[in-house]
């Protein structure tokens, strides 16, 4: 939760964070691993804290925000194993709620999240890419889309009608359940993939060539 008056900086950093991560998230793995930490872990603190005082949830976002992203550079395997978790999480949600349009059973999410996570530390590059790519296209649909003035459910507003306004912001939240929607994120998230592809290929390359 934050003051909804900050909806727009947020959004930014959702629409920025996501393309580094969609294009470059093997790269700048840590530091695209600091951005999603900053966001989970001031999501988290500011979900506690509940619908406080402006002051208190923009403090609570920065701190928990912080720890959230030192945890998550400080632990690159776990990040790795946290990172093939949201990602089973996260497209779990998205098909359930677009064949069901209810939140899918705890028990299966844990599950399923656990598989996520030993399939990522098996397969850490191609986990990393394709993970980053499908993490960072969905964040950057999330931000633009903010943007655009559509208040998407990741961005919705708690009290529309109360003097304070208060903004939810939880990443994981599904999109509108139309058809363009996904067909511009994976789009995206494909176009992410090839990039990092190509990109770390050449990078690998030129490492051999330097060791000769």
């Amino acid at each position: 939760m934050l003051p909804a008056a900050y909806a727009t900086p947020v959004a930014v950093v959702f629409v920025v964070g996501g393309l580094l991560a969609c294009f470059a998230g093997y790269r700048l793995f840590r530091f695209v691993l600091g951005i999603y930490g900053f966001i989970f872990g001031a999501a988290i603190t500011t979900s506690i804290m509940g619908a406080s005082g402006t002051v208190a949830l923009i403090v609570a976002a920065i701190v928990g925000g912080l720890v959230g992203a030192l945890l998550m550079v400080a632990a690159y395997f776990l990040g790795v194993g946290l990172l093939g978790a949201g990602l089973a999480a996260l497209g779990l949600n998205a098909a359930w709620h677009a064949f069901r349009h209810t939140e899918p059973p705890t028990v299966i999410l844990v599950v399923v999240a656990a598989l996520g996570a030993l399939g990522a530390l098996s397969v850490v590059r191609y986990v990393v890419i394709f993970g980053t790519a499908l993490a960072g296209s969905w964040t950057t649909l999330i931000g633009s889309m903010a943007l655009a003035g559509n208040q998407v459910s990741a961005f919705k507003r708690a009290t529309p009608h109360a003097a304070t306004d208060i903004l939810v912001v939880y990443p994981l939240n599904p999109l509108p359940p139309s058809w363009w929607v996904y067909v511009v994120w994976l789009g995206l998230a494909l176009a992410g993939i090839l990039v990092q592809l190509a990109t770390t290929s050449k990078l690998a390359g030129a490492k051999k060539a330097a060791k000769k």
